[in-house]
């Protein structure tokens, strides 16, 4: 069995299996099974889905580290706003991306589904002049 080893800083957020996890201290944890899981920067909180792109990766985020309940109403979220970015943009740069997130994210692999929604992010700051989403730190 293959596991994952993690070092976490003080004040870090994790969430696996939809349970937020907040680290008093520095500290290395090691997954042993297979968990739905994302920490630090990679956590997008509610406010900061501000544009369109921001949208669809809370989406798929609720769609990957959500509750059971929550899960499948990420999903349909964000297959209806992938849906409305790919008909608003002009990029068929954004367009695939978001077709192979939505692939990913239906195969059950939300997680790659994730870094390609960071990336169309990117791609959406950088055509509408936008600041990059600041991380926020957690605890502080």
């Amino acid at each position: 069995m293959s596991t994952l080893v993690l070092e976490l800083r003080q004040g870090d957020l994790m969430v696996v299996n939809g349970a937020p996890i907040r680290f008093r201290n520095r500290t290395r944890i090691e997954l042993a099974a297979k968990a739905r899981f994302l920490f630090g920067k990679q956590i997008m909180p509610p406010e900061a889905a501000t544009t369109p792109a921001r949208r669809i990766y809370f989406a798929l985020q609720t769609a990957y580290i959500g509750n059971d309940e929550e899960r499948p109403a990420g999903l349909a979220a964000a297959r209806r706003l992938i849906a409305d970015f790919q008909e608003a943009t002009t990029s068929a740069l954004a367009r695939e991306m978001l077709r192979e997130a939505l692939a990913c994210a239906e195969a059950d692999d939300c997680y790659q589904a994730l870094k390609l929604a960071r990336r169309v992010m990117r791609h959406e700051e950088e055509v509408l002049g936008l600041p990059p989403l600041a991380a926020p730190r957690a605890g502080g």
